[in-house]
């Protein structure tokens, strides 16, 4: 990848699933990457690990992303090390209820909502400074295609990411002056992920059978998109949704 050497990938929620799998794919194509975690430090420090086997630059930092405060600081720890950020890449789940919406209080639908949008918010104020400063910057949003798909029981997730795909489509008209892209990545349902254990094996049969390409995504598909997405190459692409769900928004 063009350029990719020394540019500072932040990857939030990336102590495993797709975010793990973005950090490993971005430190292998020459940037240097922060892993992000929540409670996970050990899983974090065995992706970094894993990350500078290979002969990459990694480093973990816990911040819990829904926190202006935190998230400044994990940016000024960053920065101490490498400098700016010139790639963010928001995966990190905000956990959520499954249920009907017949059976949700508000706080439940609101909340994520809430929690969605404050990370979504602070991620992206606290990377601009810099990526303005420098004239380019790439930022990615991890969103779903239950946000454009209803699926029973998945209001919640897929309100809050509906809202983030539209917060992400503003963001890239007021950014793509300043040299900044800011796309959504949506994937289908994904295995070998915490959400993928939530549904039972005639459930994922169901998914498999409504998608052309004959199987779900493993994180390292999604990965794939990411990373076109941050990098040189994608110098003309904002504004932009890649749905990686093997042809199942066909249906």
């Amino acid at each position: 990848m063009t350029g990719a050497t020394g540019r500072v990938a932040l990857v939030t929620g990336a102590s495993s699933g797709i975010g793990a799998a973005t950090a490993r794919l971005l430190a292998a194509r020459g940037m240097r990457v922060v892993v992000n975690y929540l409670r996970s430090g050990t899983a974090a420090e065995e992706v970094v690990a894993g990350i500078e086997a290979a002969g990459g630059q990694a480093m973990a930092v816990q911040a819990d992303v829904r926190e202006a405060a935190a998230v400044e600081s994990m940016i000024e720890q960053v920065q101490a090390a490498w400098g700016g950020i010139d790639v963010l890449v928001h995966n990190a789940l905000i956990p959520y209820v499954i249920k009907p919406f017949q059976d949700m209080t508000w706080e439940e639908l609101g909340g994520k909502l809430d929690d969605e949008m404050r990370a979504a918010f602070a991620v992206a104020k606290a990377v601009l400074p810099a990526m303005t400063e420098q004239g380019r910057g790439r930022i990615i949003y991890l969103g779903t295609g239950l946000s454009r798909r209803p699926r029973e029981g998945m209001i919640a997730l897929g309100t809050a990411k509906a809202a983030l795909a539209q917060f992400a489509r503003y963001l890239a008209q007021e950014l793509g002056p300043r040299g900044i892209t800011v796309n959504v990545v949506e994937p289908g349902p994904v295995e070998d992920t915490r959400m993928a254990d939530v549904f039972d094996e005639e459930h994922k049969q169901r998914q498999v059978a409504a998608t052309p390409l004959g199987r779900l995504a493993h994180p390292g598909d999604v990965a794939q998109a990411v990373a076109f997405y941050a990098s040189e190459d994608n110098a003309f692409m904002t504004g932009t949704t890649a749905a990686v769900n093997g042809g199942m928004s066909l249906y």
